[in-house]
């Protein structure tokens, strides 16, 4: 049998059965527990090593103790054990959630919240769920704490408070409010960060009680009409080639979209919508108070960017699907720029058939593979007599070039993360 035994959140130190043969642990945890005397020990480091020598002492029918941080079966070690011992072979006796002390120190509800693990992970997911939902629960972890979050939130134009809570449920345990600015200035080594907070806190109520926790749901409905957006002169992308270039963009929580040339942020809205975070480029100024309109209406965040494309692109953080509409005489230069950044797809919408052969190219240059559709439709209108007929839209040609043979391209040399790979084995995502 494998014993998981949570500690720290406010737990005593945790007692180590004395029959265990093989106690393993982060070094925090190790030191702190009274351990049998003749118990080997073995310190976190690379997990595969560890993990041979439980299924060592395991085969020998030893008693190993697995210490972790609060709840180890939550983006904690739980997972690797099971994988490899089977769930049956656990004995888990968790603590409190770190996620759960920190908003019982707030006073909120967590049933609403969004919950990510920045611990040995990618931390830019993090920073997206952030920007998109207005509660975000973020495990931290080496490269991806209260400092890193905060520079990333800092120049995003979205209203947030970082809270950063330390050393739960011990005596140096702290709860701080910080503007993302004022986390990224400060230095957080040495500091025992549980977990980093991340609210809109006009929004940290929820509206109403909770059915299912976590993100909230898929809207119910997409590609929505045109009157549900306030636009100018019908300068607007029509529901039908919305909602195929929703398809193709595939939004989702966690990820980045780029909607340049935004127009009114119908399809910056509609992303949103689906929990992707999204920044929309818009070159007129009048455009820009438009589309933030639309996001308030809509309860959504979209990071708005007064400019003109190619030239604005290169400050903006690296995006995961990129919409392009319109026209414009720098429309192949900026289809070319979005397709080398762009992690999964660009998508492309334009009316003349003239630009249709270069905006192939920039994406097929990108490495991208294309493809596309001339979308025609006709909507039914009423005639006299309660009869109806059917009116043609303009027809609209839809482009898209995704990046199939490397899910992943290099890390963007401009991040502050390139190049780093932490791994991660401690519970929880606690910072070790």
């Amino acid at each position: 049998m494998i014993t998981v035994i949570g500690t720290g959140t406010g737990t005593a130190v945790p007692a180590v059965p004395a029959d265990a043969t093989l106690v393993v642990g982060a070094r925090r945890h190790i030191d702190a527990a009274a351990l049998p005397p003749g118990a080997e020990r073995i310190v976190l480091g690379p997990l595969a090593p560890a993990l041979d020598a439980v299924e060592e002492h395991v085969a020998k029918d030893g008693r190993v103790v697995v210490l972790a941080s609060g709840d180890p079966g939550f983006f904690g070690i739980v997972r690797a054990l099971a994988e490899r011992f089977g769930a049956a072979a656990l004995d888990v006796r968790p603590a409190s959630p770190s996620v759960a002390m920190a908003f019982a120190r707030l006073g909120l509800t967590w049933d609403d919240a969004v919950v990510v693990s920045a611990h040995g992970r990618d931390p830019r997911t993090a920073v997206n769920v952030c920007r998109a939902h207005p509660k975000t629960a973020v495990l931290t972890g080496p490269g991806a704490g209260p400092g890193e979050l905060g520079a990333a939130l800092a120049g995003a134009g979205i209203e947030r408070a970082l809270v950063v809570a330390a050393a739960l449920g011990t005596p140096e345990e702290s709860v701080e409010r910080l503007s993302p600015a004022q986390a990224a200035a400060r230095d957080w080594s040495g500091v025992g960060v549980s977990v980093v907070l991340c609210l809109d806190e006009r929004r940290a109520l929820a509206p109403a009680a909770r059915t299912v926790a976590g993100a909230p749901p898929a809207p119910a409905g997409w590609a929505l009409p045109e009157e549900a957006f306030a636009h100018r002169d019908s300068m607007v992308t029509k529901y039908e080639v919305r909602a195929l270039a929703l398809a193709r963009l595939g939004p989702r929580t966690g990820e980045l979209v780029w909607d340049i040339g935004a127009g009114s942020g119908s399809v910056a809205v509609e992303c949103a919508r689906f929990g992707a975070a999204v920044v929309a480029v818009e070159r007129a100024a009048d455009g820009v108070e438009r589309i933030r309109d639309n996001a308030v209406a809509h309860g959504v965040d979209v990071q708005v960017v007064h400019g003109s494309a190619p030239s604005v692109l290169d400050a903006l953080p690296e995006p995961d699907a990129v919409f392009v509409g319109g026209g414009g005489g720098d429309l192949a230069a900026i289809v070319a720029a979005s397709a080398l950044r762009a992690r999964r797809v660009v998508v492309v919408t334009l009316a003349a058939i003239d630009r249709v052969a270069e905006v192939r190219a920039a994406l097929s240059g990108a490495g991208l593979v294309v493809d596309g559709v001339l979308l025609q439709s006709s909507r039914l209108a009423p005639l006299p007599g309660g009869v109806s007929r059917l009116a043609a839209t303009n027809p609209v040609f839809v482009l898209w070039g995704e990046r199939v043979s490397s899910p992943t391209p290099p890390p963007d040399p401009r991040s502050s993360n390139a190049g780093r790979a932490e791994i991660s084995q401690d519970s929880e995502g606690a910072t070790t």
